[in-house]
């Protein structure tokens, strides 16, 4: 196995963590501030140029959809421009998020979606408004159509895997289940049929973290994911080893959610004691903060964020004996915002 990459010192300054999914962005944060203030054609721009990037597509979506003003601002957009497609899958997934925090009707947001979908055939976002709401509010049937229709125009879809993957995770929360349960053979399927630099080879870590969400909301595993065990068995330790020599060998620093599987990357690692490997990762993420894993079950991520990476910086540079530091592995700040994402 190759090793892991040198390690920044742990005494340098960190920069303050921040829950935004808009991560780095650069191009994304200034479309999100400029339709903050009604000017949408900066959002225009941005899906032109974003085109038929899928996994890019639907994660910028997902960001704009967020704050609360973006339904009335997709809205007047679509009044404006009635064929757009842009801005008829904006305001659908505005509004199957509006509808996550109930307020407003899903069959509202649903028939968004669809209508949506009518405008470009092509497209997977509307079917991924569609998956966020099943995947909450729907049925284990409409679950897996919105998923269907999803990866019918994108196999890899990177965000439709994960919601997928938490959804199978929470069926037949009881002793027993493990550890041939379905979310792990889902995933375990997903990461061997996909290409091999897909991120998807992380998907059997993701199915593991929320398996332990599951078992532990249930009372069926302690509530500290360190004490556990769950990240300790046979299981465990080969999606870990599979999944961080993928990461070595074929990270992405392009891939527009590749903070999210470097987030439970670090944290499985971080549970399951492998310092080192978990060092090296918190140094990747820098402040790109993830809520989940970090608050499984019911934790407070930022608190459980900080308490793993210092316990594995501080045993990772003990080990080290004061290796120094690697400019390829930065932690320094990008542009964010406090936002709190509760959301998936």
């Amino acid at each position: 196995m190759p090793s892991p990459p040198p390690l920044l010192t742990p005494r340098r300054a960190r920069p303050h963590e921040v829950f935004d999914d808009a991560f780095d962005d650069t191009e994304l944060v200034a479309a999100r501030a400029a339709l903050a203030q009604g000017r949408r054609q900066a959002v225009r721009a941005l899906l032109r140029r974003t085109a038929d990037d899928w996994d890019r597509r639907g994660h910028r979506i997902c960001v704009l959809s967020r704050p609360p003003y973006t339904a009335a601002r997709a809205r007047d957009w679509l009044a404006a421009e009635p064929g757009s497609a842009d801005a008829a899958a904006l305001l659908a997934l505005a509004l199957a998020r509006r509808a996550l925090r109930g307020k407003e009707e899903p069959a509202a947001a649903r028939a968004a979606c669809r209508a949506a979908a009518e405008l470009a055939p092509a497209d997977p976002t509307p079917w991924l408004g569609l998956l966020l709401l099943a995947r909450d509010l729907g049925t284990d049937e409409e679950t897996a159509d919105a998923f269907a229709e999803v990866c019918r125009r994108h196999r890899d879809h990177h965000h439709a895997h994960h919601l997928m993957t938490a959804r199978l995770a929470e069926r037949h929360p009881e002793p027993g289940a493990d550890p041939g349960h379905e979310a792990y053979a889902f995933a375990d399927r997903t990461a061997a049929r996909a290409p091999a630099d897909s991120p998807l080879a992380v998907l059997p870590v993701v199915a593991h973290a929320e398996r332990f969400r599951t078992l532990a909301t249930a009372g069926l595993v302690t509530a500290d994911p360190v004490a556990s065990g769950h990240w300790s068995g046979p299981r465990a330790r080969q999606v870990l080893q599979a999944a961080f020599d993928w990461w070595l060998e074929w990270e992405h620093d392009e891939h527009p959610r590749r903070h999210v599987d470097l987030n439970f990357l670090a944290h499985a690692m971080s549970c399951a004691g492998r310092s080192a490997e978990a060092a090296a990762l918190f140094q990747r993420i820098g402040r790109h903060l993830t809520p989940r894993p970090w608050s499984y079950p019911d934790r407070e991520p930022r608190a459980a964020f900080r308490a793993a990476r210092d316990r594995v910086l501080g045993a990772a540079q003990a080990a080290s004996d004061g290796a120094f530091p690697d400019p390829t592995y930065p932690c320094g700040p990008f542009p964010g915002t406090q936002e709190d994402l509760t959301e998936r």
